[in-house]
């Protein structure tokens, strides 16, 4: 919560006993009321614990904190040129191709520099389909319109203004070629490898082009490998802290194919259901290579 939202009578109130808010409103008016009630034992303990409430609140801030004021329409303005910029001179300059924006991804666009600046206007971009600031992304269309495009552009946009929502683009191919190095696949899920006890250590991803090969290698398949991927991550998802690290995907299939594709590995329809925690976006048009 920011100051601006913080209740100032809340803060008055605990003035007057001389107690410092910790910024979290539950926790302050919860010693408050112990003050109007000269419980000084139990204020007494309230006030030890305060410290660690306060290092939540800034834990909680950071995960939160909007990178730039997008409401602001000069500012949207400028870090949709600075997209721009960076999708025509660096990420498709070596194919000597220029960034275009029209009606099949203009929304699109917008939603997604909301969302990686953690802006609660993409929520308002497409209304009535329920997408939210804290899912994953999942971009669906046909070959060619710019799903992946678009992701390879947002990392790299957001690697260079320093936005903790920062992520890797990967392919499935890549994993699975990780996999018959490694045997495993652990870099791209709780990337354990040289931590101590049970801490794991997981990036922002985005998988692109899932669901479009499906062949044996070495002994396994690449759905079952994608599937694995699904499953660790939504577990990351779900389990983590404020800190939350997200897998974001791309696919060619449409959601009634995805849904056919991983029924064949999975009969409890486990993740099916986990597609619920992605804001599902179509892109629509022709292709743009």
């Amino acid at each position: 919560m920011s100051k601006s939202q913080y209740p100032p009578c809340l803060r008055e109130a605990l003035s007057g006993f001389n107690v410092k808010p910790t910024g979290n409103v539950e926790w302050d008016r919860a010693i408050l009321d112990r003050c109007k009630r000269g419980q000084q034992s139990a204020l007494s303990s309230f006030t030890k614990l305060s410290p660690v409430i306060d290092k939540i609140q800034r834990e909680v801030a950071k995960a939160n904190a909007v990178s730039y004021d997008l409401a602001d329409p000069d500012n949207y303005k400028a870090h949709v040129e600075l997209f721009i910029a960076i999708a025509n001179n660096i990420v498709l300059a070596p194919q000597r191709r220029h960034f275009e924006i029209d009606d099949h991804n203009k929304q699109v666009l917008r939603f997604l520099m909301y969302y990686f600046n953690g802006c609660p206007l993409a929520e308002e971009v497409f209304p009535g389909r329920g997408y939210k600031l804290h899912k994953n992304i999942l971009l669906q269309g046909g070959v060619g319109v710019g799903k992946t495009m678009l992701m390879q552009v947002f990392a790299e946009y957001l690697r260079r203004t320093g936005n903790p929502r920062a992520f890797f683009n990967v392919s499935v191919t890549q994993m699975v070629n990780y996999y018959t190095i490694h045997n495993n696949i652990d870099r791209f899920l709780y990337n354990e490898e040289g931590s101590t006890g049970f801490k794991i250590n997981p990036v922002n991803l985005c998988l692109n082009d899932i669901g479009v090969e499906n062949r044996p290698f070495y002994g396994i398949d690449t759905l079952t490998i994608v599937n694995d991927f699904l499953h660790a991550r939504n577990e990351i998802w779900t389990t983590s802290d404020v800190d939350r690290k997200c897998a974001h995907l791309t696919t060619n299939l449409t959601i009634e194919q995805l849904k056919q594709l991983f029924e064949q590995k999975d009969g409890y329809g486990r993740i099916i259901d986990r597609f619920k925690t992605y804001n599902i976006i179509p892109i629509t048009g022709q292709s743009r290579r």
